[in-house]
């Protein structure tokens, strides 16, 4: 089951950097980092990828930020559901490819377009999101694709995991579970 730790300002403290990575690495074999609202983002992003790459990160990924991503060599990016059509430059720069996704006509685009993988959210309930998808809509969308769907949203236990994984997830991620 692939474990997805996705970074955000209250999980992340650049002071304590090396910690938090520490941290987010006994647990997540990918991890993204995402912080929409800094303005110095792209500095961040450097020191980020320079200091994940001392822990066992399988895959280590930007937000949004497709030329960013190539500049300081990331394994990857995550797009959002509205950068579906942003997924073949991703690949064509052969960047490790995740986009957010919502609907089955979202899951459908991103594999049309070559996405490596796609959270699918949210699953169970979670702050300032629309209501849960559940795990039987989960389960319908792993049915209707051929590449690894990510379970999101509202994860924070183990047995959820394991819920996620019965209908078919290949992985979870999260923002809380890894705090």
């Amino acid at each position: 089951m692939i474990s997805y730790a996705i970074t955000d300002p209250s999980t992340l403290n650049f002071k304590n950097l090396s910690s938090d990575l520490k941290k987010f690495s006994q647990k997540a074999d990918i991890i993204l980092y995402r912080d929409k609202d800094n303005s110095d983002y792209s500095s961040n992003a450097k020191i980020f990828i320079t200091e994940a790459r001392k822990y066992k990160f399988n895959k280590i990924l930007l937000h949004q930020n497709i030329d960013l991503a190539c500049l300081l060599k990331a394994d990857g990016v995550h797009l959002t559901s509205s950068q579906l059509n942003l997924v073949e430059k991703a690949k064509f720069f052969k960047l490790f490819t995740i986009v957010s996704t919502h609907t089955l006509s979202e899951v459908k685009e991103a594999e049309k377009f070559g996405a490596d993988m796609i959270t699918f959210s949210p699953i169970f309930k979670t702050p300032n999101k629309e209501e849960p998808k559940g795990l039987d809509v989960l389960k319908e969308i792993v049915s209707r694709v051929t590449i690894p769907v990510i379970a999101l949203g509202g994860i924070l236990t183990k047995e959820q995991i394991k819920d996620c994984k019965k209908v078919g997830a290949k992985g979870f991620a999260s923002i809380r579970y890894f705090s």
